[in-house]
């Protein structure tokens, strides 16, 4: 889940300088109070880890791991890591598996998450939740009302990252899809992706977006580019997810790096939805 701090917890920040960065670094990592920190060094970004002290809590070395992996599958799609530096804070719940991960761009980039007391290495070896939430970063903030493209670009894009590193079969990639896509489609009184925010269709609307925008882009440049291309341009422009951007102009880089008008064309247009 992608996320935005309210004015209410923290100030509105325009710009931040190097000296505020790193305050608000130094504040974040007060707030994890005795919380142990590990460094990871991922292509092109540092990801400052932070984990529970606690008695009976997953392992750390396999929430470290997992972190890693993580990191490897999203840099793999993107060319690099989205983002120069972030905090990632991994509380403990009670229960198992993987819970409440929110990713936000404000003041910095930051991701927070929960993972059960009683989840094991095998679960976060299956689980997708980091990957999903590393994926966030690596798109700009935009307007509340194009939230699915947010949400719709990291459910579609963290399938097929863990697929590049070679932890999830592209058959069992392939299975979800088909079975999870459907949920994305329209109702009867549905009002577009910008008007209607349902579960189904901010993520799995969004995801069938980038779906069809992917199939498009492969078949117009016969198969030289597709929408990691898009992704990577929007990206390399600076676009990651502690900036604020128009929906058009993300579209419009996307497009640009591939050398087509899908995404800010007819696939925007609704033609395709």
């Amino acid at each position: 889940m992608r996320d935005r701090i309210g004015s209410s917890a923290l100030l509105i920040i325009t710009s931040v300088s190097k000296v505020a960065l790193l305050t608000s670094m130094l504040a974040f990592a007060s707030n994890t109070g005795s919380d142990e920190l590990t460094t990871i060094m991922a292509p092109g970004g540092v990801i400052d880890v932070f984990t529970a002290r606690e008695e009976g809590a997953a392992a750390r070395e396999d929430l470290i791991g997992w972190v890693n992996a993580a990191s490897k599958s999203v840099s793999t799609y993107f060319g690099r890591y989205p983002v120069p530096h972030v905090a990632v804070r991994i509380t403990t719940s009670e229960g198992r598996g993987v819970h409440n991960g929110r990713t936000f761009g404000s003041p910095v980039a930051h991701i927070t998450i929960s993972v059960g007391r009683k989840t094991t290495l095998a679960d976060l070896n299956e689980d997708w939740t980091m990957t999903h939430e590393m994926v966030h970063l690596a798109f700009p903030s935009v307007a509340e009302r194009h939230h699915w493209i947010e949400e719709g670009t990291a459910t579609y894009v963290e399938p097929l990252a863990r697929v590049q590193s070679g932890i999830l079969e592209p058959s069992k990639m392939w299975s979800d899809l088909i079975r999870d896509l459907p949920q994305g489609l329209p109702r009867p009184g549905d009002q577009g992706l910008d008007v209607t925010h349902t579960w189904g269709r901010t993520y799995w609307g969004g995801a069938l977006f980038c779906l069809l925008a992917d199939v498009e882009i492969h078949q117009r440049t016969r198969n030289q580019k597709g929408l990691e291309d898009a992704l990577r341009g929007i990206l390399a422009a600076g676009g990651n997810i502690t900036q604020d951007w128009p929906l058009e102009r993300a579209l419009r880089v996307g497009d640009e790096a591939t050398g087509t008008r899908v995404l800010d064309g007819d696939t925007r247009s609704g033609k395709s939805l």
